[in-house]
């Protein structure tokens, strides 16, 4: 088990599993987990009445198709290769809107995207970073979240944004 400031965590990990994966991390079937994916996102958008693109679909599909953080620039080159070229500006706000709807988050550390685990879930993203490799793996600790909201309420602050990213090394890379 994983802790975090005495915390247990609980860990969705986004890179692909195998056999050594810790119990408390969630397994899934990568042939499978794109299209959860992609049928969540439009399940989401149908109910919230928004527009699922087919060029938000496509980026979706390419956050989510490596299991890893991938940058904008990753993206426009893979939609290039398939498509021609794209606008920058239009891949950008494709990945605006995947934000905004909570299907992928941003990794400031990395400058990067990643698909998020728990789209139908409101919650803030909490990541470990693995600065060799640069896995990401997403948590899910709603006691790190109201630390920093009874901390901040002490000290007469409003919190609009936040999320977690602590950066070290994992197991593999040890």
């Amino acid at each position: 088990m994983f802790f975090l400031y005495g915390l247990p965590l609980v860990v969705y990990n986004t890179a692909i599993m195998n056999e050594e994966t810790p119990k408390n991390v969630c397994h899934h079937h990568h042939a499978t987990c794109i299209e959860d994916a992609l049928a969540t996102a439009e399940k989401l958008c149908s109910e919230r009445k928004q527009r699922f693109t087919p060029l938000r679909r496509r980026v979706l599909e390419l956050v989510w198709q490596s299991h890893r953080p991938v940058g904008a620039y990753e993206i426009l080159r893979q939609l290039t290769a398939e498509e021609g070229c794209p606008a920058p500006p239009t891949v950008y706000r494709a990945l605006d809107f995947l934000l905004d709807q909570g299907f992928i988050h941003r990794i400031n550390a990395l400058n990067a995207f990643l698909g998020c685990t728990k789209a139908e879930e409101e919650h803030i993203g909490q990541m470990f970073i693995c600065k060799k490799c640069k896995n990401a793996t997403e948590l899910s600790e709603p006691e790190i979240n109201q630390s920093v909201k009874d901390a901040a309420e002490k000290q007469g602050f409003e919190v609009q944004e936040q999320w977690l990213e602590v950066v070290g090394v994992c197991k593999d890379c040890k």
